[in-house]
């Protein structure tokens, strides 16, 4: 038998009963196997009061507690308990409003060296008609907009829940990493662009979410935003990519597109 690679799924959640328990089932492990990638599912619980943890242990996947608040904190407890084998390391919420079953199309340029992180974008994919409110839709596309005028970044979705990455950039990325909330996804993309990172956006369905969002559009986009401004000159200790010539945008290049 040839070498195997491995995908380690990561699942923060916050009472997310109602969500996780599709996330997980559709996870697709017969084409993924016939593929050559075993899959290790972990599910990050962030102090959840209802029946996360045992819908998660029913299932007999990973379960990793995180006692501080924060979907931020949940993730880098998730990415510093990557095992050592693995090849790919992929996120998803847990409330069901991504489709697990379309992890092929995030994994596939990853597997074929095309880039180094792949991008699920909702704003470009199929999203349903109550899934996202207009007000929390303006503000996705604003703030992508300012990651691809100012960073140059390839992404059309900076607030994703949806993401693949090569191992090695998990390694380096986990260390610069401070958000603990719903930042975390504007800090990852543009630490990403700044590290050299080759990252490339893939269309995704986006359904309505099982439970409640506990997300607070005008507060937590504050926060959000201020992330994507703090980071304008943040300097990785070293690129991902020797190659890279890493460039600070001008103050022209700030506001001005390409």
């Amino acid at each position: 038998m040839g070498y195997r690679k491995k995908i380690v799924v990561l699942i923060p959640c916050y009472n997310e009963e109602k969500g996780l328990g599709g996330v997980i089932d559709n996870i697709p492990r017969d084409t993924l196997g016939l593929l050559g990638y075993d899959v290790e599912v972990l599910v990050i619980d962030n102090n959840s009061s209802d029946n996360t943890v045992a819908i998660a242990r029913s299932r007999k996947v990973r379960v990793i507690h995180e006692y501080r608040q924060g979907k931020g904190f949940a993730l880098i407890t998730g990415f510093n308990s990557v095992p050592e084998d693995a090849d790919i390391v992929v996120m998803i919420d847990g409330d069901d409003t991504y489709k697990t079953k379309e992890m092929l199309r995030l994994i596939e340029p990853l597997d074929s060296n095309f880039c180094d992180v792949v991008i699920g974008t909702r704003l470009n994919g199929k999203m349903s008609k109550e899934s996202m409110t207009y007000f929390n839709r303006v503000g996705n596309w604003f703030l992508t907009f300012l990651v691809r005028v100012a960073y140059h970044g390839n992404v059309t979705d900076v607030c994703t829940g949806y993401v693949a990455w090569k191992r090695e950039v998990i390694d380096q990325l986990k260390n610069y990493l401070k958000s603990d909330g719903f930042s975390i996804e504007m800090e990852m993309i543009t630490k990403m662009i700044r590290m050299g990172c080759e990252i490339f956006s893939v269309p995704i369905s986006y359904n309505v979410r099982g439970g409640s969002s506990t997300l607070r559009p005008i507060k937590d986009g504050v926060v959000i935003f201020s992330t994507w401004l703090k980071n304008l000159h943040w300097i990785p200790e070293k690129p991902i990519k020797e190659d890279i010539s890493y460039k600070l945008p001008t103050s022209k290049e700030v506001f001005v597109s390409k």
